[in-house]
């Protein structure tokens, strides 16, 4: 069969018929990102049980992400949203106590801690994680070591992290240093999360601003950063209706580039 070159030029939303083949995430390719922090760990005050499941679930299949980060999380959330989420890959980590063994969530048996998703179109097979070597003098936050997430591939590469809340220097390092290594990954990389840093302040999130990368944030502590070959087309903070302390907080992401090249069979 002879194979046919087609270029489309991509003025709004491109619908892609299903013969056709593309990788990565060409011009007019749209990505949602979804950031929750559900405060599920059962430690902190903005603890309400599984109701915040609930929510979160009903979030994900209403905004239907690309991206999804989770922070306060246990070990056993992700297979309570994946079905909402669809066919991705997933990743947890952990924060870690004093000692480097997984801080627990209330119920002793999972772990507490971060995570990604990332649907499987866009998702490769590497996975890092990892911990900081910024931490603070004593455990942070509830008794932990924060921790960090990553999906690099050459689709797409997403981050999640959730960092110090007892000391602001501690999180822009944790940030930056967070940054650094997103900045190595495949492109379009995207890195998102409850940094515990807002835009005023000495350090403020602006400190982290990073060449080649965009951000938006909520008004607060959560943000998402996005590289330079995409473009933030929308964002929306998200009602949780109580079941956390935070807010979704919800972006939709473009390629800017004109056209886009594709093959047929």
């Amino acid at each position: 069969m002879s194979r046919v070159f087609i270029v489309l030029t991509a003025l709004g939303l491109l619908v892609i018929p299903s013969a056709t083949a593309c990788t990565g995430t060409s011009a007019g390719t749209t990505i949602t990102v979804l950031q929750l922090n559900i405060c599920h760990g059962g430690m902190a005050g903005c603890y309400r049980g599984d109701v915040v499941l609930a929510k979160a679930a009903e979030v994900i299949r209403s905004s239907e992400p690309q991206v999804l980060s989770v922070n306060e999380a246990c070990s056993g959330d992700i297979d309570r949203l994946r079905p909402a989420m669809g066919p991705a890959r997933a990743l947890f980590a952990a924060a870690r106590n004093l000692d480097g063994t997984p801080t627990l969530c209330r119920d002793g048996s999972q772990q507490y801690g971060n995570i990604i998703m990332v649907a499987s179109r866009f998702a490769g097979t590497t996975e890092e994680t990892g911990t900081y070597a910024a931490q603070y003098t004593a455990a942070d936050g509830h008794r932990e070591l924060r921790s960090w997430a990553c999906l690099p591939a050459a689709g797409l590469s997403a981050c999640t992290t959730h960092l110090s809340s007892d000391n602001a220097p501690t999180a822009l390092t944790q940030c930056q240093d967070l940054m650094r290594r997103a900045a190595g990954y495949p492109r379009p990389a995207i890195v998102v999360g409850d940094f515990n840093l807002e835009d005023q302040g000495s350090p403020s999130m602006r400190d982290c601003d990073s060449p080649g990368f965009s951000r938006r944030g909520d008004g607060s502590v959560q943000h998402i950063y996005a590289s330079n070959d995409l473009s933030f087309a929308q964002t929306t903070k998200i009602d949780m209706t109580g079941t956390t302390d935070h807010p979704g907080w919800l972006a939709i992401l473009t390629n800017p580039r004109p056209t886009i090249a594709l093959t047929e069979t």
